[in-house]
């Protein structure tokens, strides 16, 4: 095995075991019995969730086939930039936009929008190129605890549909 990452977000170049190349996972460095990754079973505001069950590396696995990703999160865009060769969606200086993977580990940035006074992110996001993620600076967003007096979708009683 070659020397270890560190702990973080990567998308797999080779195949790992019996799970195909092309992943996004969370690799995690240490712990018993040994270095692993950790797949994506949900995502929730354009997070993803890794499932608390991971498979540790095969013996002699080459991590240097791991590309590390920027975490996920809030970033501003420093320089304008098209999400791809096709030129679909400019993005422009000093915008706000959330970054976010698909479980291919493909970057998707999300535009946040005011609304009715508050900043609200879309569940679509545009896929960009990874050269594109140079042009974003990540910013500290502080993130509060749900509180008792915000339901949270499933403390919906039965029988009440959300839009």
């Amino acid at each position: 095995m070659s020397e270890l990452p560190p702990c973080g977000l990567y998308r797999t170049t080779a195949p790992i075991g019996t799970v195909e190349a092309g992943r996004l996972v969370y690799f995690h460095n240490h712990g018993n019995p040994g270095a692993g990754v950790y797949f994506p079973d949900r995502w929730d505001h354009n997070r993803a969730h890794f499932s608390p069950k991971g498979m540790t590396l095969p013996t002699g696995y080459d991590t240097s086939t791991f590309t590390p990703l920027p975490r996920e999160g809030f970033y501003r865009v420093s320089t304008a930039f098209y999400c791809c060769e096709k030129n679909c969606v400019r993005f422009e200086p000093e915008t706000l936009v959330q970054l976010g993977y698909n479980g291919n580990g493909v970057p998707l940035l999300f535009q946040p929008e005011l609304q009715a006074g508050a900043i609200g992110v879309p569940e679509r996001g545009t896929k960009i190129d990874d050269a594109a993620l140079a042009n974003l600076v990540a910013l500290t967003v502080r993130e509060g605890k749900p509180s008792a007096a915000t339901p949270q979708l499933g403390q919906f009683p039965r029988g009440i549909i959300v839009h």
